[in-house]
């Protein structure tokens, strides 16, 4: 049976190659000079020499810009000149060009699939410094995708629908505002956040830089649009489970969990959180600075106004006793027998807003942050300096409630820390907010001492640099250029900060009441899941990936994935909400199509190979291959057999099938395994 396949299989192969072999085969090459970024490394001139050699290469040139329009005029006017039935275009990364060269192509006359991209800019000029190695390796790179777009064949896209809602994932002010655009614009919207209310890490703050605006003032006013907002729909205390599908057409699996309160009866009254007996939990909401109860919302504000059971807390649910919340709510809106429930929605389009959070110090000992309740982050102390915080506003020292008089800041912790335990990178808004912090507390203390250990002072953004020297100039805040080294305990019970000043090259040894450490932010912990589920791109410190950092900055790599926020990169408030303004019109944009031009680069499975396994439909991230019995006639002999069946509609072109499949059943139009050995062998010769 293997040999008559294999033989019939061979037979196909034969036939094929001599009816292309028939074709005559006219491919023009293009090769761009960009400037000197590919230029300055390579020499442009012998790669169109060494092209016009290739077999089925009958037209070669260069230009400077081959992107620009009189590049692509040159491009069209060779197509029709030469009746070319192929292009390689020897430029930069496809992700930044193949589009427009396709477009080029096709204006021409050209099937936008025959044209080829030969990256000798990333590849060659910018990894090489020797203009010969350079020049050799843009030749390789050029002749492989001569070879294989004389394999190309003409492709068709097809159409698929677009739902007309989106999906935001994370309930902070990136969220917020992007849902809010959204809406605007006439889209439905979804927003998922894993916390009982909406509001993020903005809600945690007392007030922002640099007009020192009341973060709540500002917030809470977009909190109760989104909430009263027709065309949006709020899932608090729920969390994504489960995406599939692609651009235009995804299916979403949300995990709404059991809050034990009835939304709809719930009044919002707050005599269950009175009534509890159970509190001692620590408060998520005030980074662990005080204790709730077991029934809570983390805040005054909260959207919703609606409680949450913790069950881990409740007497009730650990014991079978207590129900006081049960009994005292005159809405009847407890009810402990809600279960998680698992609502499925489509979206069009779905972005990703999922916030930050600090960086654990478990690692960072030196600065004494587990040994003494004095020493607290930058968040923690603004959830002290909030009215609404654990001690009602006012900064006290937590081992002794007393009014500090002496404050040191450190900066970088855990910022621009090549060693391992940190970040490498600067998380950017730690310098301005110790300059606000350091402000209020001399505002509201006028007798307390504020130093401020810093590595460097980076103020880029409007009215910034303005702002910190408003602290140093106005409030006399000590900058002390220079690193802590230790935090230890004194002898009289205050904290010992030994550092350096570079400046005056001395080291120091000064006595504090309270250390506030400036701590690294980093993405939500949830963001690789997040990430896994959309096939979404992050990198090594688990941010997410933009398709280009300049000209696709809101944009996955995935199509019909955005960002939005801090889940890109570190920034502050007023780039947050310009990024979320951003993700949202590109999201309306995708939206107010009627239909998607879908990828024509899809997988077939061939089933005279296909022996039935499963292996592609496991490794399938799109759910786009399914199986079914077909009739197949093999070496004349008719066989019911199991194969694999591509819906084309789902396939994304991603190629794990063609990787998976142990028979050779599945190829991948547009790069079958045919033109992937096409180009190794024209590489190795």
């Amino acid at each position: 049976m293997k040999r008559r396949r294999s033989s019939c299989w061979q037979a196909h192969i034969a036939n094929t190659e001599s009816k292309e072999r028939k074709k005559v085969q006219r491919i023009g090459v293009f090769v761009c000079h960009c400037g000197t970024n590919i230029a300055g490394t390579v020499d442009v001139k012998r790669v169109v020499e060494a092209v016009r050699k290739e077999p089925g290469v009958v037209y070669a040139e260069d230009y400077q810009y081959m992107c620009s329009e009189a590049g692509q005029q040159k491009i069209a006017d060779a197509v029709k000149s030469e009746h070319l039935t192929g292009i390689v275009i020897c430029s930069c990364s496809p992700r930044m060009h193949e589009g427009t060269f396709r477009k080029a192509a096709e204006k021409a006359g050209l099937n936008p699939y025959l044209v080829e991209i030969a990256n000798i800019r990333e590849q060659c000029s910018w990894i090489h410094k020797d203009v010969e190695e350079g020049t050799e390796k843009a030749v390789i790179l050029a002749r492989a995708a001569i070879a294989k777009v004389m394999l190309n064949a003409p492709l068709q896209p097809g159409e698929s629908r677009v739902v007309k809602r989106a999906l935001v994932i994370g309930g902070g002010i990136a969220g917020i505002q992007t849902a809010l655009d959204i809406a605007d614009a006439g889209y439905e919207v979804d927003i998922v956040e894993k916390t009982p209310s909406i509001g993020g890490r903005m809600s945690q703050l007392d007030k922002t830089f640099p007009t020192l605006d009341c973060s709540s003032c500002i917030l809470t006013p977009k909190m109760g649009e989104v909430n009263a907002h027709e065309k949006i729909n709020i899932f608090t205390y729920s969390e994504v489970e489960k995406v599939s599908g692609f651009v235009g057409d995804f299916s979403v699996d949300i995990r709404k969990k059991a809050r034990y309160v009835d939304m709809d009866k719930c009044t919002g009254c707050g005599l269950c959180q009175e009534k509890c007996p159970s509190k001692k939990t620590p408060n998520e909401f005030n980074r662990g600075l005080n204790t709730r109860t077991a029934i809570y919302t983390p805040f005054a504000q909260a959207v919703p106004n609606v409680p949450v059971i913790d069950t881990e807390a409740c007497i009730k649910f650990k014991t079978g006793k207590c129900g006081i919340c049960s009994k005292v709510c005159a809405a009847g809106a407890i009810d402990y027998t809600q279960k998680d429930e698992i609502i499925t929605r489509e979206y069009g389009a779905i972005v990703v807003a999922t916030g930050f959070d600090t960086i654990n110090l478990d690692k960072f000992d030196e600065y004494y942050y587990n040994q003494s309740k004095d020493v607290i982050t930058s968040l923690e102390l603004e959830r002290l300096m909030n009215a609404a915080g654990p001690t009602g506003g006012n900064v006290v020292r937590l081992s002794n409630g007393e009014h500090p008089k002496n404050i040191v800041f450190i900066q970088c912790v855990g910022s621009r820390d090549v060693t391992c335990r940190g970040k490498s990178y600067c998380s950017k808004i730690c310098c301005m907010y110790t300059a606000k912090q350091a402000m209020l507390l001399k505002d509201h203390y006028p007798d307390v001492d504020v130093h401020v250990f810093y590595i460097d002072v980076r103020t880029p953004g409007k009215n910034f640099d303005e702002f910190y020297r408003r602290a140093v100039e106005e409030y006399d805040v000590d900058y002390i250029k220079g690193q802590v080294g230790k935090v230890s305990e004194a002898e009289n019970g205050r904290l010992l900060v030994q550092g350096v000043d570079l400046i005056d090259n001395r080291q120091i040894k000064m006595e504090a009441d309270l250390v506030v450490l400036a701590t690294a932010i980093e993405p939500n912990k949830d963001v690789r899941k997040i990430a896994t589920m959309l096939t979404a791109s992050i990198d090594n410190n688990n941010f997410l990936t933009e398709a280009h950092p300049k000209l696709r900055p809101v944009e996955s790599p995935t199509a019909g994935i955005f960002l939005s926020g801090v889940c890109q990169g570190p920034k502050d408030i007023p780039e947050t909400v310009a990024q979320a303004g951003a993700a949202a019109i590109k999201v309306v944009g995708l939206l107010a199509k009627d239909k998607l031009v879908t990828n024509p680069c899809t997988a077939q499975s061939n089933p005279l190979f296909c022996n039935g396994c499963s292996a592609c439909e496991k490794v399938c991230p799109y759910g786009a291959i399914s199986y079914e019995e077909q009739q197949v006639m093999d070496g004349g002999v008719r066989e019911n057999r199991r194969v694999a069946v591509v819906n084309s509609a789902l396939c994304q072109g991603c190629g794990a099938c063609t990787v998976a499949c142990p028979s050779g059943a599945m190829d991948l139009k547009g790069f079958s395994n045919r033109q992937i050995l096409a180009e190794v062998d024209a590489i190795c010769r």
